[in-house]
């Protein structure tokens, strides 16, 4: 693969009716600076994918992974406004790249959104994620919305390439009709659970029938035994409004966020393995490349109590802690996990061509 990566989160919002919560607060340029290196040295990565919505730390982060030799995918995002609005953030972030790009041609590819179907409103009904999706399971299923979907992705590419001389890519839900003529890559969140095991090369080839690169933009495995077939994989286990409680002034001290009840047993080899097996099916099938979805989820910490173990439902190559450091990495609030190995083993045993 001509891309192996990771996913890099700079603070990707997430909201909805009298809510709102950011992955990821506060990020400092040495913290950023020094994650970035280890991705590069250690995790032997040559690709980060940066997500997250503000412009200014995206590009800050953005000019980091660069200037450390790594290509970047950047990925703005701006979840839960209509398309209106994500046009014109997508072309503001695209002009804040263009000096980027210029000083570093040919690294730096620009995403115009994702997964648009479930995070912004006005293709498919419903204020919520649950809502839309209730409508694409009582529709016809995306296909119905396939011309809506399309106009705002090319009235997006248009915007973004009026600004940005790169190439131009797009993080597709595996079952979104998108016309991939509109971009230079095709890139789609391909996640391998066991309801689409046996289904994951045949999607993985319609992809590649485009003829166009295609690069995995986002898969990767939660943390906790049975999260290969639990069918919580998309939206995970977190008690959320313990979550948002926690977020609240005053209140939110005595509030510790939670999992969702149940029995939930932490499982580092299942993660390491199931991460190590697709990506040894993304290399044999020919994708052109893969970012695993995550690094570090910082909001997402690790508990000793089980009923707090928030890092058993996060994708995360890394445990974070609330308190003190690791000790692998003794300047950083986590340590590696499991998973952590077994990509860096991979994308050892498999260096991307120079």
């Amino acid at each position: 693969m001509h891309r192996n990566g990771v996913v890099y989160d700079t603070g990707t919002v997430f909201s909805g009716p009298g809510w709102k919560v950011n992955t990821r607060r506060q990020l400092d340029a040495r913290t950023a600076a020094r994650e970035l290196e280890i991705i590069r040295d250690d995790l032997h990565c040559n690709a980060v994918r940066l997500r997250g919505q503000d412009i200014g730390r995206l590009t800050a982060v953005a000019g980091q992974a660069l200037r450390a030799g790594l290509q970047v995918w950047l990925s703005p995002e701006l979840f839960e406004r209509d398309a209106q609005q994500v046009v014109q953030y997508a072309a503001r972030a695209a002009a804040a790249a263009e000096p980027l790009r210029r000083q570093w041609p040919g690294r730096l590819v620009f995403s115009v959104g994702s997964e648009v179907l479930l995070f912004m409103r006005g293709v498919v009904p419903g204020r919520t994620i649950r809502e839309r999706l209730g409508h694409l399971f009582r529709s016809g299923g995306a296909d119905d919305y396939a011309g809506a979907l399309n106009a705002f992705l090319g009235q997006a590419g248009a915007a973004v390439r009026s600004v940005f001389g790169g190439e131009v890519s797009y993080a597709a839900l595996p079952f979104e009709p998108v016309d991939w003529g509109l971009f230079d890559l095709v890139g789609v969140d391909l996640y391998r659970e066991a309801r689409v095991k046996d289904q994951y090369t045949e999607r993985l080839h319609a992809m590649l029938a485009s003829g166009k690169p295609v690069v995995v933009t986002e898969f990767g495995m939660r943390t906790y035994r049975g999260a290969d077939t639990s069918g919580a994989l998309g939206f995970g286990i977190v008690d959320n409004t313990s979550v948002y409680l926690h977020t609240l002034p005053l209140l939110g001290r005595f509030i510790r966020p939670r999992l969702q009840p149940g029995d939930w047993q932490r499982d580092e080899d299942l993660q390491a393995r199931e991460l190590a097996e697709t990506l040894a099916i993304l290399e044999a099938e020919g994708a052109d490349g893969a970012f695993v979805c995550e690094f570090v989820s910082p909001a997402a910490a690790f508990s000793d109590d089980t009923r707090h173990d928030l890092d058993m439902s996060a994708m995360s190559l890394v445990k974070s802690y609330d308190r003190g450091h690791g000790t692998a990495y003794p300047d950083m609030t986590w340590d590696p996990k499991k998973s952590f190995q077994a990509v860096a083993g991979f994308y050892s045993d498999h260096p991307a061509p120079a």
